[in-house]
């Protein structure tokens, strides 16, 4: 099992800031075991593997240490933009287990990638009430215009909005219960949220089921959160926002989306990626 790992960390233009993902630019040797092990052995939160099509395009993998996702947003702007250093900017379509994602880098490595059809639906009473047993939270702290729901982008996330920046912050959960019931569930992170203004929002993502206490940046709940507030009549007039999470790890980071005035077109979310030099890290909890 031998494969160039690269590491870049997305949504930033600091090494240390962002979300980091392993990226393998030709996996078409690799075993799904294979890339099970390489997954862990990174200990990011999720490590693309792209395996290049005869047409141009590309099928992707994304694995977290524990187990394979559908879709990563984070995992998808570094992979591209690894790409695109080695190969030239340009479009690419890539092939995921949640459908067809194409991304658009640019000569400066900013990337831009269009999601899947998005959807939304309810969160049931019951669930939420686990959920807010876990983070140890009340629903008097959460923020009554953005009730919660669960949106989807290429995987689920329950979207719970917050009053206060200071709930936000003091993030403590039962780990284990928390993956339980999202296992159960199916859903990939939790989206934490405050909203600061109309177009600024502040995001944090339990990822247990991924056995990754917290994801520093999320494209893809970034897709889901945009196809929800859209639901909600409450995006600006621009249909434009900005995700900023990782600042309660250390590890800042600025995701931008924007939503057609037809969602079901797909969400555009857009970042930089930097590639990470010298030992790493594992975000592993």
């Amino acid at each position: 099992m031998n494969a160039d790992v690269l590491r870049y960390s997305a949504f930033t233009t600091d090494p240390a800031g962002g979300n980091p993902a392993g990226v393998v630019l030709d996996a078409r040797h690799l075993s799904d075991i294979d890339m099970q092990r390489i997954a862990a052995d990174v200990g990011y939160s999720e490590t693309a593997f792209l395996l290049p099509r005869a047409d141009g395009a590309f099928d992707v993998r994304y694995f977290s240490p524990l187990a394979e996702v559908p879709f990563c947003g984070h995992a998808t702007i570094a992979a591209t933009v690894a790409h695109a250093v080695a190969h030239g900017a340009g479009e690419k379509v890539l092939h995921t287990r949640a459908g067809r994602v194409s991304v658009r880098v640019d000569p400066q490595l900013s990337a831009t990638l269009t999601s899947v059809e998005p959807r939304v639906a309810a969160l049931e009473d019951a669930d939420l009430d686990r959920i807010l047993t876990a983070l140890r939270w009340r629903r008097d702290e959460l923020d009554p215009a953005l009730p919660p729901a669960v949106g989807y982008a290429g995987a689920w996330h329950p979207v719970i909005a917050v009053s206060t920046r200071d709930r936000l912050a003091r993030l403590d959960y039962d780990f284990d219960a928390l993956a339980g019931l999202m296992a159960q569930c199916g859903w990939t992170t939790l989206n934490l949220i405050w909203r600061e203004n109309a177009d600024t929002f502040h995001a944090r993502n339990p990822f247990p089921p991924g056995g990754v206490v917290e994801d520093p940046a999320t494209g893809a709940a970034a897709a889901a959160l945009g196809a929800y507030l859209a639901t909600r009549d409450a995006l600006p007039p621009q249909r434009r926002f900005i995700i900023r999470q990782g600042d309660d790890l250390g590890r800042p980071s600025r995701i931008d989306v924007a939503v057609p005035m037809d969602p079901r077109d797909g969400v555009r979310v857009s970042g930089r990626a930097v590639k990470i030099e010298g030992a790493w890290r594992p975000l592993r909890s």
